[in-house]
């Protein structure tokens, strides 16, 4: 069964190298396809090589990252949820980043703290989810409802935050909070953050296709599912958080990357984590393509265009789940 979803595993593939060709080659300044390649292996010294290696690979690069640590963030929280709907922000964790992030700009913080200051607001947001919803019975209901009161807090704190802000670094906070890849250029620490989820989710992937279909059967089946469900908590928390510390809250990506895996192609999660890592790459590398370029020399947040594209494949995708067959 696997095997015959390969050839469409592969067109994905196929789909993310022309999605990253066409970020490079796309800009304020047009270089053209043929000098692509060479300038990749060697920086010649010329204004196209230092564009590509200087600005445009290693932000494609971390886009590529971010949407695929977000598109593999969505893939594992729908199975531990067992929630279609799961998405990577809803435990909270965007939020702990984003406040943290708030306070280094207003302590006047260098912009060079910023990934680990979001990282260390997420993995707090994370810790405190994980030690309120660990008392009394574990479930997936419980996470999700504390999850959404920690959210709604962050939320009430960044609002306050906001309220506070000197008007000259009120611009800084927002943009960095609609999702913003203009900093991101420091790709190896995502994309080895993403390779190791990758494999650590494939290695699940037998046990998430067996607790899929209920906690009983996979108890039935010898799945231990208690640790699976917490080790799929905190494997999909460390790649959102990995993945908001280096561009801010970047929605939609995780929610219908695996949606349109699941539907296109297969359910098997030996299929669905790679290819959501391929396909939320893509989304988002298209997007902060579009956001650097439609209004340049302007920029936009991705996370902007990444709303506007995933709002109406979102409404899509559950018009078609609501149809169909029971």
């Amino acid at each position: 069964m696997i095997k015959a979803r390969l050839p469409l595993l592969a067109i994905l593939a196929l789909l993310s190298i022309g999605c990253l060709i066409l970020s490079l080659v796309t800009g304020s300044a047009d270089i053209p396809m043929q000098q692509i390649w060479p300038l990749l292996w060697q920086d010649d010294g010329s204004i196209n090589g230092q564009i590509i290696h200087q600005l445009r690979l290693p932000r494609t690069a971390s886009a590529f990252a971010v949407g695929g640590l977000l598109g593999l963030a969505g893939a594992l929280m729908q199975v531990l949820l067992r929630n279609p709907l799961g998405d990577p922000y809803i435990l909270g964790i965007s939020g702990g980043a984003a406040v943290a992030v708030l306070g280094a700009i207003l302590l006047g913080i260098p912009l060079f703290w910023y990934t680990p200051v979001a990282f260390a607001g997420a993995l707090l947001s994370m810790l405190l989810v994980a030690a309120i919803a660990h008392k009394g019975e574990w479930n997936a209901t419980r996470l999700l409802l504390t999850g959404v009161v920690i959210a709604a807090g962050w939320s009430a704190i960044i609002s306050f935050v906001l309220s506070l802000s000197p008007p000259m670094q009120l611009p800084g906070m927002l943009f960095w909070l609609m999702g913003d890849l203009s900093d991101a250029l420091s790709p190896a620490l995502p994309l080895s953050i993403l390779g190791i989820g990758t494999i650590l989710a494939l290695l699940l992937a037998p046990s998430l296709n067996i607790a899929s279909r209920g906690n009983l059967h996979a108890q039935a089946l010898g799945v231990d599912t208690r640790k699976l469900q917490w080790s799929l908590y905190l494997l999909a928390s460390l790649l959102t958080a990995s993945a908001v510390s280096v561009a801010g809250a970047i929605g939609f990506i995780g929610l219908i990357a695996a949606h349109m895996v699941r539907l296109a192609i297969s359910s098997d999660h030996r299929i669905v984590v790679p290819g959501s890592v391929l396909l939320g790459g893509s989304l988002l590398v298209i997007a902060d393509t579009a956001a650097r370029t439609l209004i340049a020399p302007m920029q936009l947040p991705a996370g902007v265009l990444t709303a506007v594209i995933g709002v109406p494949i979102f409404l899509l995708l559950l018009n078609s789940t609501s149809r169909a067959p029971a």
